[in-house]
């Protein structure tokens, strides 16, 4: 090596990632950012907290909500084969979450599976779960720790393979959420690399004054970015899907629901 620097061996991580993203960037993608005001929900987190303790995931509670948007959309569970388009009965969501290895950040994706049946404090569990575990292989949140034995030169073959596996898609999703964005400052948007059919990109939160009632005030907004392949979803079905997606997030309705049940139980 040249005087005044070093080198060091790749990891099989970052070699993973490079060939998900050379296959991904081949994608026909569509980008939708995207601001929702979640003042309401954030308002009901933070009580929770100060009632019970409790630090409820914001990644649970947006993956919750998409979740049950995604059950009034079936039509986007669903990847392509060739010239096939393949529709899956079960919703799987992969969630990708950062998680410690060997003193190094690593993100790792989790699937939730039936995710459109299971209650937003199930999702809650699960992330906060892989998030607090120490993994001693990559792959362990989501099952894959044989991936390590894959050599590097057919990484990319893997992928490509993967991505038309029924079985595949069926175990590990065709749509996820993607939470790495939440730790910038200010307004931030995310755009993924991502072979899912639709993926929601989860960016920071900033404050804007709007006009509520007529008087100005202080809300919260949530960035976000909604992609779709645009092989499969087009504008108008997407743009239907946002709008939905949103109402959600902003009611607060999926932490009321739970509130509710569990106050009556």
């Amino acid at each position: 090596m040249v005087r005044g620097a070093r080198s060091e061996r790749m990891g099989f991580n970052r070699r993973m990632v490079a060939a998900s993203a050379a296959v991904n960037r081949r994608q026909n993608t569509i980008h939708f950012p995207a601001e929702v005001d979640i003042s309401v929900p954030r308002k009901m987190i933070l009580e929770r907290r100060e009632r019970t303790g409790e630090r409820l995931s914001l990644t649970g509670y947006v993956t919750a909500c998409f979740a049950r948007t995604m059950g009034e959309f079936p039509q986007f569970n669903v990847f392509r084969k060739g010239r096939k388009l393949v529709f899956l009965e079960d919703l799987a969501i992969s969630v990708l979450v950062e998680r410690t290895m060997e003193g190094k950040s690593v993100p790792e994706p989790i699937v939730i599976r039936r995710a459109d049946r299971r209650a937003l404090f199930e999702i809650h569990a699960a992330i906060r779960a892989a998030q607090s575990e120490r993994p001693r292989r990559l792959g362990e949140a989501a099952g894959m720790t044989w991936i390590r034995f894959i050599p590097g030169c057919l990484l990319r073959a893997f992928v490509r393979s993967a991505c038309r596996s029924v079985r595949m898609q069926q175990k590990y999703g065709v749509v996820g959420v993607t939470a790495v964005g939440m730790f910038g400052g200010g307004a931030l948007w995310a755009i993924p690399l991502s072979s899912a059919t639709v993926t929601v990109a989860v960016g920071s939160i900033v404050k804007r004054v709007v006009l509520v009632n007529g008087s100005p005030e202080e809300r919260e907004h949530l960035c976000l970015t909604i992609s779709f392949n645009h092989d499969i979803v087009d504008g108008a079905p997407a743009a239907r899907f946002i709008r939905r997606f949103s109402e959600r997030l902003a009611s607060g309705d999926e932490l009321r629901e739970v509130t509710e049940a569990r106050a009556h139980s």
